[in-house]
């Protein structure tokens, strides 16, 4: 039996999908390089989502910096959260990450176990390191931020980001204002993210240096319905809840609706964004019968989410993958950077109608504190501002107050202070938005996109191996091929590639036989080969070639470049050619 993986790897190192990057000094495990046919491949996946975002839904795109300072990621949490769980070997040193080594083990999900039941899980089941065979240490976390500086010398501490989300975030005022300080908004952001794994070994699936397509969704925290529910809330979604993982009960298959009905998805917006994504993922060409949505357990979620629900595609070697995250992110990130930064990150909210807020207030009487207690008498005021109104107000009736500073007492009376009740009308009030956050990591759809597009079959005399991406996302739209290597049959070629190559990725190639020519466009994915032959001379007619038949259609020249625009927008099908 073939190892997909390893057919696929050697392919895209052959073909110039990906290759290892910096691989004359000597590759690092995690680090990958997309040749032309990869780069190509990698954008149209990219210019989909996008799509799908911001002409669908009307998103607007940002492009943040990948470095940023060390107080955004104290906010964030990913200083004191983003870590992993590492083991070292005792004998020949390698480290690992310690939750894969017992995955084969335990029934959970590794991520939800503490480092001290990692270790007993390592001791009791007597895993050994992968590696020589030795024994391995205790497990600890490791923190997977790549830290760098600004500035020379020791400079200003700073981080190579761990999401592109952040970058988001820390622009929320400027974007709550650009989109004229309304909620609900959308944002998008894709581009590199930095994490420095502990021991990378699937290829593009785990890399320290990948990319990522985000989206957040800023919405008001009690109103996390989506006015488009009803255009998905009959598509099924195969979902994983948590009880049905810790009960072991498996997958269930259930429209939108109904899982929101049933409380299984908590919330409209997050339900919608689930299916909205499998339609995305299906529109870029995935098997959508192997893709799930698993939600995390609370053990494994992480530090900044409420609920998450993981898109996972199956693989023939390494089982089931996170595609992406759809989480409810809930306040967390915005009060952590208002927090941090001093800077109010939040929009206001106008009530249907104006209240009437009713307040005590405290006002220090400095005429008189100012004369009796001198240089504490602001101090003191300072104080009093900070205490209960009606406490001080009903002391003061009795006698007076005592009020507590750093190192002393002092008692105040009634002609010290003024506590009057006021009324206020207020039109609304500040509120931190909830962020709803889609997260997609484009490498390991790339991936898995090749291994669900990739066939095996046998066409005419011999055996084939074939990418069947769809028309829109492969890398190299149409191949033009003369028959021969002879003049008159080079130039007509050389016409209609020129003709074609203004509204579509083209290639030219007259070398070797045409059934060669062939497989070598079957092997990285061309939908269509265009030839021109002998009979082209004569009634100007050619030859388009369909990928996965190999069947043949004749097409008059005048009518081929809209054939070629029918068959790539769906409005014709290869078998209605006459």
């Amino acid at each position: 039996m073939s190892d997909t993986y390893k057919d696929l790897m050697d392919i895209s190192k052959r073909r110039g999908f990906i290759w290892p990057s910096f691989e004359i000094h000597g590759s690092a495990s995690g680090f990958y390089d997309y040749g032309p046919l990869g780069k190509k491949l990698l954008d149209n996946i990219k210019e989909k989502w996008k799509n799908y975002y911001i002409q669908k839904e009307g998103f607007e795109e940002v492009k943040s910096t990948t470095i940023m300072s060390k107080p955004v990621f104290e906010a964030s949490g990913h200083l004191s959260g983003f870590e992993d769980a590492l083991t070292q070997c005792k004998e020949c040193n390698n480290s690992f990450r310690a939750d894969h080594l017992i995955e084969e083990h335990i029934e959970v999900e590794p991520d939800s176990l503490s480092n001290k039941k990692i270790e007993q899980k390592i001791e009791n089941h007597n895993v050994r390191c992968p590696e020589c065979g030795g024994t391995l240490g205790e497990v600890y976390s490791f923190n997977l931020m790549f830290k760098t500086n600004i500035g020379p010398g020791k400079g200003r501490a700073a981080y190579l980001r761990p999401e592109t989300a952040q970058g988001i975030f820390v622009n929320f005022n400027y974007l709550y204002k650009y989109n004229r300080k309304s909620l609900p908004f959308g944002v998008v952001q894709t581009g590199r993210a930095y994490r420095n794994e502990i021991s990378p070994r699937k290829g593009v699936i785990r890399m320290r240096e990948f990319q990522q397509m985000e989206a957040e969704v800023f919405v008001e925290p009690n109103e996390k319905n989506h006015p488009n529910f009803s255009k998905v809330e009959k598509e099924e979604l195969r979902l994983f809840p948590i009880k049905n993982q810790k009960e072991d009960k498996g997958y269930i298959n259930i429209s939108t609706k109904k899982a929101v009905e049933k409380n299984i998805i908590g919330s409209e917006i997050l339900a919608y964004y689930l299916a909205f994504s499998k339609r995305i993922l299906k529109d870029i060409g995935l098997n959508i019968q192997k893709i799930r949505f698993r939600q995390h357990l609370p053990e494994e979620r992480a530090h900044y989410a409420s609920d998450c629900w993981d898109i996972e595609g199956e693989t023939d070697r390494f089982g089931w993958i996170e595609l992406a995250g759809i989480s409810d992110r809930g306040d967390y990130d915005l009060k952590k950077h208002a927090e941090k930064s001093g800077e109010s990150l939040t929009a206001f909210k106008e009530f249907e109608e104006p209240k009437k807020l009713e307040k005590w207030v405290i006002e220090p009487n400095m005429d008189v504190l100012g004369p009796k207690h001198k240089q504490k008498a602001d101090i003191i005021a300072e104080k009093l501002k900070e205490q209960d109104p009606q406490k001080i107000k009903k002391e003061l009736e009795n006698n007076s107050f005592i009020l507590e500073l750093d190192e002393e007492t002092v008692e105040i009376n009634s002609e010290e202070v003024n506590i009057q009740k006021t009324t206020k009308t207020i039109k609304g009030e500040n509120i931190f938005p909830h962020i709803i956050e889609p997260s997609f990591g484009i490498d390991r759809i790339l991936y898995l996109l090749m291994e669900h597009s990739y066939k095996k079959d046998k066409l005419g005399e011999g055996q084939r191996s074939y990418f069947n991406f769809k028309p829109e996302i492969s890398p190299i739209d149409l191949a033009v091929f003369p028959l021969m290597k002879e003049e008159e049959l080079k130039l007509e070629a050389e016409k209609i590639y020129e003709e074609l190559n203004k509204e579509y990725e083209v290639v030219y190639d007259e070398n070797g036989s045409i059934g060669k020519r062939y497989r070598r466009q079957d092997e990285i994915g061309t939908p269509y080969c265009i030839t021109i032959d002998y009979e082209t001379l004569e009634d100007d007619s050619v030859t388009i070639r369909q990928l996965t038949s190999g069947k043949q259609k004749r097409v008059e020249y005048k009518e081929l470049k809209s054939t070629i625009n029918d068959l790539f927008s769906n409005k014709k099908n290869f078998k209605d050619l006459k």
